[in-house]
């Protein structure tokens, strides 16, 4: 495995395209931290130390720590990863946008209680790879501090149907050849796989057209363990964490995937079957992201108090949809997703532009707190459903 990130850094990234655009995604956007792990509420001009557990080729480090240096956070971000490769092109990022809040340090993951404690752990990619993935989430685990909590992401079984078996056949045909060999024999097996083969009937895999390091990582790589949903919460509650909530818990709602007249069977579930189940019915799920805790918490949930800010959004367009359709359409892994928010809360979405807290929007639209309340529901469900929708105080 250390052979392969040496010569294959991953994902592959350009040093030279950070002038260009900076990398974001999830978990570890501050505002999603907050929402999360912290109930919407942190300051972060307060000292906060993260860990990146498995930093690679720096996406991770370098969003959470260009992020907080425009918040003028005083903020220290320790980058853990085994491959030399992988830490000298973070590096070149980080030293590219001047960044200075970045340690960098070469070691195993099982190192980490070594570095704490930290207020924030990101492990993204890593623990489906470790020869023994529960002694991961121990370490990890160990090196939070109390009150700490992590996002993380896991490969999933069932979205990568296709993938196991050709990674068999791959390590067969390629054995004790060198990285850029295997990649020469998989791209000449790709090409005259038979239509039968599952891994081409699955329309959600596209890393290994994306680079050389994607098709090594996706398809030739040592050790790949992926966690369907009890094996996740299992190994979180072995390691003394609390699971929060999935990235996008409405995906993790199995009456998205069942006629009506099964809902009631579904939700007689507890909330680890019903979350298990729904995975097993999409199909589509490739990932888990998730966040965990020390200590039992919930994600941020609307108050007067709240700030709403919407991911990747525009409030103006998004009131604009609502007020004509009462619902919202987006695409996930293949499959459309319809959130039905009522008409009347456009207004309220009008005014969602991560300035107003919930309260002075109700005041601007003339409601009281419990009226506003029940009108603003559908929208936070439907919305924070699928992380379009965070409460965060922000970094600014």
């Amino acid at each position: 495995m250390a052979r392969q990130y040496e010569a294959y850094p991953y994902p592959a990234r350009d040093p030279g395209d950070e002038g260009k655009r900076l990398i974001v995604g999830s978990p570890s956007d501050p505002p999603e931290i907050d929402h999360f792990l912290f109930g919407g509420k942190r300051d972060w001009r307060k000292p906060f130390r993260a860990l990146v557990a498995g930093g690679g080729t720096g996406d991770a480090t370098i969003m959470l720590a260009q992020k907080l240096a425009d918040a003028g956070a005083a903020a220290e971000i320790v980058y853990l990863d085994m491959s030399a490769a992988s830490r000298k092109v973070a590096e070149a990022r980080a030293a590219a946008r001047g960044l200075s809040s970045i340690r960098f340090v070469t070691a195993d993951l099982l190192t980490a209680p070594e570095l704490g404690p930290f207020d924030y752990i990101d492990c993204t990619g890593v623990l489906h790879h470790l020869p023994d993935p529960q002694a991961g989430f121990d370490a990890l685990s160990a090196a939070l501090a109390e009150g700490g909590g992590m996002g993380g992401m896991v490969y999933a079984p069932y979205g990568r149907t296709g993938v196991y078996p050709l990674q068999a056949a791959l390590a067969a045909l390629t054995e004790g050849e060198a990285p850029e060999a295997q990649v020469e024999i998989a791209k000449r097996a790709l090409a005259g796989l038979p239509k039968t083969n599952w891994f081409l009937a699955n329309p959600h895999l596209s890393d290994h057209r994306a680079s050389d390091a994607g098709l090594y990582d996706l398809l030739l790589h040592a050790r790949d363990v992926p966690f369907d949903v009890p094996a996740l919460l299992g190994a979180l509650e072995r390691a003394g964490l609390a699971f929060v909530s999935f990235l996008e818990p409405l995906r993790y709602d199995p009456a998205r995937y069942l006629p009506e007249s099964l809902h009631a069977r579904a939700a007689g579930l507890d909330a680890p079957a019903r979350m298990a189940l729904a995975e097993r019915l999409a199909g589509n799920m490739k990932t888990h992201v998730f966040y965990a805790a020390k200590g039992a918490r919930k994600p941020a949930a609307p108050s007067p108090e709240s700030r709403p800010r919407l991911n990747g959004l525009s409030a103006a367009t998004l009131a604009a949809e609502i007020g004509r359709k009462g619902a919202l359409r987006l695409t996930s892994d293949g499959l459309t997703q319809r959130l039905d928010i009522p008409r009347a809360a456009a207004p309220a979405l009008a005014l969602t532009d991560g300035r107003l807290r919930l309260g002075e929007i109700a005041r601007r639209l003339g409601k009281d707190w419990l009226a506003f309340a029940a009108l603003w529901a559908p929208a936070h469900v439907a919305l924070t459903g699928f992380n379009l929708l965070r409460y965060s105080e922000g970094t600014r």
